[in-house]
C-alpha cells in the first residue's frame, strides 16, 4: 500500500461502522413521523449541537463533515474533484438563468465548490467566460447565448447537463484510479439511461436525444436513443443486452424501482471496494457510500413529511453501502 493511504484507508475501515446499513434505514423508515425521524438521526450523531433540528440543517452539516475527514486525512481535493462536477455545473446553470432571465433570487447555489454561487454569479454577470475550467467555457457560452436569445431553458439545460456528462467522462478516462474511472463510466451511462426514458415518456426527438446524451464505454446512444423512439419496450430489450439488464428490469416494474435502480447502480460499482486495502479505493468509495446515504435520508424524511406509506417510501430508498 503507498505509504499516503495507510493512516487514511484505517481510518475510513473505521468511519464505515457508523454508515447506516439496510437494516437502520429500516428502523428510520418505521419512525412514526416526521418529527420522530429527525430526533433517531439527532441519536444517531447526525447534526450537531448548534445544528437546528431541521432536515435540511442536519442534512447539510452531515455533506460538511464527509468534506472535513478528507481534509483531516490530507487526502489531494484534486482526487475528487469528479465528485463536485454536477454542484459545479448547476452554480453555471443557476447562475445564467439568474443573469438572463428575471428569475432573481430563486436558485440555489452551492458554496461547497470550486467556484461558489457569487463567484459563479458574477463571472456571468460580466461574460467573462475565461474564467470558468476549460471544461465548461463553451458549454457556458452557448447555454448563455441560447437562454439569452431564444429563452429556451430546457435547451440551456440540455446543453449544460450534456456538458456535466462529459467533463465526468473524460475525468474517469484521464484518472490513475480505477475507481474514478469506473464511477465514470457507470455515471454517465446511467445518466444516458435516464435520459432515454425520459425522452420516450415525453415525445423528444431523436436529435434532442443525440444532443443530450454523451458518449461512454458501455452504453451505444445512437442505439439507445433508437430504442427509446420505438417504445419503453425497445428501451428494456436493448438494456438486456448490456451490463445494465437490471435496469430493465426495474423499468418493467415501476418509475420508482426504476430511479432507485440508477442511484443503486453507483453503490454495486463501488461496493469493491471494501475488499481493496491498496489504493485510494476505500476513501472515494465512502465518499460516495456518504453522499448516497444522505440522498436516502433526504427521500425519507421528504416522504414522512408529506405523510406517505412506509411501503411506498420504502420503493424508493437507495441500497446502502454496508
Amino acid at each position: 500500500m503507498s505509504e499516503q493511504y495507510t493512516y487514511a484507508v484505517a481510518r475510513i475501515r473505521s468511519l464505515e461502522t457508523a454508515l447506516f446499513s439496510n437494516a437502520v434505514i429500516d428502523r428510520l423508515i418505521a419512525c412514526s413521523d416526521y418529527e420522530q425521524c429527525l430526533q433517531f438521526l439527532v441519536e444517531k450523531g447526525w447534526g450537531g449541537a448548534d445544528i437546528p433540528m431541521e432536515a435540511e440543517a442536519i442534512l447539510g452539516r452531515e455533506e460538511e463533515k464527509i468534506w472535513e475527514v478528507i481534509k483531516e486525512l490530507k487526502i489531494d481535493m484534486d482526487k475528487f474533484d469528479v465528485l463536485s462536477y454536477p454542484k459545479l455545473f448547476h452554480n453555471l446553470k443557476a447562475a445564467i438563468k439568474e443573469v438572463c432571465t428575471s428569475e432573481k433570487s430563486r436558485h440555489i447555489f452551492y458554496d461547497d465548490v470550486s467556484i461558489p454561487g457569487e463567484e459563479m454569479r458574477a463571472i456571468i454577470q460580466e461574460k467573462d467566460f475565461t474564467k470558468l475550467p476549460a471544461f465548461m467555457q463553451d458549454a457556458a457560452k452557448e447555454a448563455y447565448e441560447c437562454l439569452l436569445h431564444t429563452g429556451d431553458g430546457q435547451l440551456c439545460d440540455v446543453i449544460i447537463d450534456r456538458a456535466a456528462l462529459d467533463a465526468v467522462y473524460h475525468a474517469g478516462q484521464e484518472a490513475e484510479d480505477a475507481i474514478i474511472r469506473d464511477y465514470a463510466e457507470s455515471t454517465v451511462a446511467v445518466a444516458d439511461i435516464k435520459i432515454a426514458v425520459r425522452s420516450q415518456r415525453t415525445a423528444k426527438s431523436l436529435e434532442f436525444m443525440k444532443r443530450a446524451m454523451a458518449e461512454c464505454g458501455s452504453v451505444d446512444v445512437s442505439r439507445l436513443a433508437k430504442a427509446a423512439l420505438n417504445g419503453m419496450d425497445a428501451i428494456q430489450e436493448y438494456l438486456k443486452d448490456t451490463v445494465y439488464a437490471q435496469g430493465a428490469e426495474a423499468l418493467a416494474e415501476s418509475p420508482s424501482s426504476f430511479e432507485r435502480w440508477c442511484d443503486n447502480r453507483i453503490i454495486q460499482t463501488i461496493s469493491p471496494q471494501k475488499y481493496n486495502a491498496f489504493t485510494i479505493g476505500p476513501i472515494v468509495a465512502y465518499v460516495i457510500a456518504r453522499q448516497n446515504e444522505i440522498k436516502t435520508v433526504r427521500i425519507i424524511l421528504s416522504g414522512k413529511l408529506n405523510e406517505l406509506p412506509d411501503d411506498s417510501i420504502r420503493e424508493r430508498v437507495r441500497e446502502m453501502y454496508v
